[in-house]
Parts: C-alpha cells; structure tokens; sequence
C-alpha cells in the first residue's frame, strides 16, 4: 500500500465512498444503516514506527513506499501522529544526531503514546547496546521526559518499563489501560473509545453471561463488564494475558474470568470434546451465556469458532476486515441476521475500515 496522502478538505469524501463500499459489500444480508464513526482527520495515530536513515553524519526519520522499495521518502512532519509525537520527533532526532552512542547503527524509532499523555519510545539498533548505550540512553530518557526501550537481535534494555497506561472516560467510567510495548493496542484512540461506547450501547439490554474471544489486554473486557452477569474471557498471548489482568484489578472489574486459551480450544472445551487442565477450577455449566463478543484478527473466525457461534443469541462482532466478516456473516444466516451495524474509521486515506455488527439469533 502506498504512503497515503493527507488531504483534510477531502477527508469526508473519502469516508462516504469507504462507507458506500461497505453497505455494496453487506447488502445480502439487510444490512440495516450502519453507524458511521468518522475519526479526526489529522493527529489520530498513538503509535508510529520510522526507519532511521543515514546519510553522511545526518540521520533522519524514513518511510518506505512499496511501490519503490529501495528509495527512502524522509519524514519531517507526520501529521497522522498524534500531536505528542509530532512534537517529540524532532526533539528526540536532534538529540541523538549529536551523540555518537547513540545514532551508531540506529535502524528503527516507534513511538507508544496514549491520549491521557504517556508516552514511551524503543529504539531499534543493528548492533548490540552496551552500558555506554544504557548510560546515553538514560540521560535522554530523563530530557525528553519519556520511558524509553533499547533493542537488537536478541536484546532488549528497558531502562524503566516497556509499558504505558492509557486513561479515559468512557460513559461515566474512568478506565485505565496498561499497554506493553510490542502487544497490539488500538492505534487511533478516538476511534477506540467510540468502538467501545458502541459495544457498550449494543449490550446494554442483552444481560445473561459474556464469552469474549481474543482479548487481548482487555480493551472491550474492561468497558463491556458492568453490562453482564459474569464474563468468561479468552487469549492466546501471555502478554497480553497479563496485561489484562492487571488491567481488571486497576478498574476494580471482578466478574472477569481470564484463560489464556487459543479460539478453537474454548470452542472444543465448551463443546466437551476436549478437556484441558487450563480449565480445571472453570465451571462451564455454571454460566449462562447470552452473548458471544468476538474481535478476530485479519483472518476472520475460523470454522470450529462460527460452528460455536451458532448456538449463541447474540454475537457482537468487531472487525478489522470487512471481507472475512462478511464471509463469516453468509456462513451464520442461516442461524442469524444482522441487527445494528456501524463503521469506524481507524485508518483515515485508506482502504481500511473496521466494523461491528450485533447478530441476533432467527
């Protein structure tokens, strides 16, 4: 995908034409009118990543256009970043252009931020960091006010901690996130909190108990709680496992129960095909589950997760990918028809566009 182009005067066309594609997409399924959620046009992202690029005794901040690989396009101002990063870019290049430690070998930048002012910043090397880097790396940590992260091939210095915790309000709640370095997070905060008000206004009315798939840190965990009875929470990654637990202490969230279990295992543990020790102190035949939440990676649900969908009354489905959901919404109408939609709009002047749908059972 090319670098995109940012044009703030032609931002809501942009979104119209993306929101018209979706609506063509889904239109064999009496999509009702779905909810658009636009994001600001400019100052969105609260994650960027730069290569570092020398030339001669400079170095600056590079992107890469795949349509010419090999030819760095400089950056000097990135104006989907949010306005903390804008402004920590050319502090932090300044500082490291004049201290030998630490420009040596610098390959890569990527900047963590949050919407209540965290920020932290890794820096990527093709060589090995030693204690003058540690020493140099520390005394720019304390300048730029930032937590900062070293790596390389099979290293990683974390001077302070390789986490930031986002904070915001979200329907009378004050919610507050860990968020570890390297772990997904939802790079266009605006847009999340307005995913996550949406979620919350779909399940309001549902009741009974929640089983929510892929997790991750809790992001929709945390703000989907409060609406249900008990909540059977489910993810792969041990990091993010974490997180999320640490998570659910922090917003005093206690009818969570976390298991770091793949989506076809809960689905061959709820259909007793398959018992797993993971499972020992759950006891499913004690929840009663009206609802299944489910926010998939790219590929969409596999068959064995829409085969454990099928027997839910409602799944709320947010989507990174309009074409597996769709594939995933022909393989349930037999069962299900969609009852609210909306469209989000995470990644302004592209093709991207998230998506949550509430399927009732028929």
């Amino acid at each position: 995908m090319p670098i995109p182009t940012i044009d703030p005067a032609r931002y809501a066309t942009e979104l119209d034409q993306k929101v018209l594609q979706f609506k063509h997409d889904f239109s064999a399924f009496a999509l009702p009118e779905p909810e658009v959620f636009a994001s600001a046009p400019l100052h969105y992202r609260l994650r960027a990543e730069f290569r570092m690029w020398h030339e001669g005794d400079r170095v600056d901040y590079a992107m890469f256009d795949p349509e010419a690989p090999k030819v760095p396009v400089t950056i000097e101002y990135f104006p989907q970043a949010c306005e903390a990063i804008c402004a920590m870019m050319p502090r932090l290049r300044d500082l490291v252009q004049c201290n030998p430690v630490l420009k040596f070998r610098l390959f890569q930048v990527e900047f963590l931020a949050t919407l209540s002012g965290d920020m932290l910043i890794a820096l990527v090397y093709h060589r090995a960091l030693d204690d003058a880097w540690a020493l140099a790396a520390r005394a720019l940590a304390a300048e730029l006010g930032v937590k900062l992260i070293g790596r390389s091939r099979k290293q990683k210095i974390v001077l302070e901690q390789d986490w930031v915790l986002e904070h915001f309000e979200l329907n009378g709640r004050s919610l507050r996130y860990k968020q570890i370095e390297g772990s997904f997070t939802q790079p266009n905060g605006g847009v999340n909190r307005k995913m996550l008000g949406w979620a919350c206004s779909q399940a309001e009315e549902l009741g009974g108990d929640l089983l929510e798939l892929y997790c991750g840190n809790g992001n929709f965990t945390i703000a989907l709680a409060p609406l249900f009875g008990r909540v059977l929470a489910t993810e792969v990654s041990k990091t993010s496992v974490g997180a999320a637990h640490y998570n659910l202490e922090a917003n005093g969230v206690d009818n969570v129960t976390m298991v770091r279990m793949s989506s076809d295992e809960i689905s061959g543990a709820l259909a007793r095909s398959r018992e797993y020790q993971r499972m020992k102190d759950v006891d499913l035949d004690s929840y009663r589950f009206s609802t299944l939440f489910v926010d998939p990676p790219r590929s969409g649900l596999d068959e064995a997760t829409v085969e454990l969908a099928r027997g839910f009354e409602y799944i709320l489905y947010i989507s990174c990918n309009p074409q597996t959901l769709q594939n995933n919404v022909a393989a349930l109408e037999s069962t299900h028809r969609i009852r609210a939609a909306a469209v989000f709009d995470q990644f302004p002047y592209t093709h991207h566009l998230e998506s949550g749908l509430l399927l009732t059972r028929r």
